[in-house]
């Protein structure tokens, strides 16, 4: 009951954006549209976990280097397929992972488009997502994991004051 609750508030917030300068991408956009269906699947699976990582995510930016490009990494997970896809905030990937209920293990094979970006060390967050082997949720919150060590953090809807970069 919780998962329908939060599809239709999401949803609803979508919805009610109508900017569009420096907003994420508008609800008849492919990227929204997708995070949509992905939401929906999620509340049909049957997780064990209060959240799942299923669906779109959105880095929450701690340095000025997360977002040098302006745009926000994404990462939108399938279970079913066990693979991935997004942004880097540069580049668009994809690649696939393995899961259990407190383990997540990027696979070291992960596919990117190779557009340069000045100020933007790429390299910086693929390490990252490899090096990351635990995952845990605080407060809806997706929070990437090396042993016990914070490496990222991910949210289901965009800072607002930047743009989603469509994959």
């Amino acid at each position: 009951m919780k998962r329908i609750l939060l599809v239709l508030i999401a949803a609803a917030l979508i919805s009610c954006d109508t900017t569009t300068s420096k907003t994420a991408a508008s609800v008849d956009s492919p990227a929204i549209q997708k995070l949509l269906a992905d939401t929906t699947a999620i509340t049909r699976s049957a997780a064990r976990d209060t959240f799942s990582i299923n669906g779109a995510w959105f880095l929450q930016p701690v340095l000025a280097s997360d977002t040098a490009t302006g745009n926000i990494p994404t990462l939108i997970f399938n279970l079913d397929k066990s693979s991935f896809s997004g942004n880097t905030g540069c580049n668009n990937m994809n690649g696939s992972f393995q899961k259990t209920d407190t383990s997540l293990i990027f696979n070291e094979k992960i596919i990117t488009t190779k557009m340069a970006c000045a100020g933007y060390n790429e390299g910086a967050f693929i390490k990252s997502l490899i090096r990351t082997n635990k995952y845990k949720f605080d407060n809806g919150v997706l929070v990437l994991l090396f042993e016990s060590t914070e490496l990222s953090r991910w949210t289901r809807r965009p800072e607002k004051e930047l743009k989603v970069k469509r994959t």
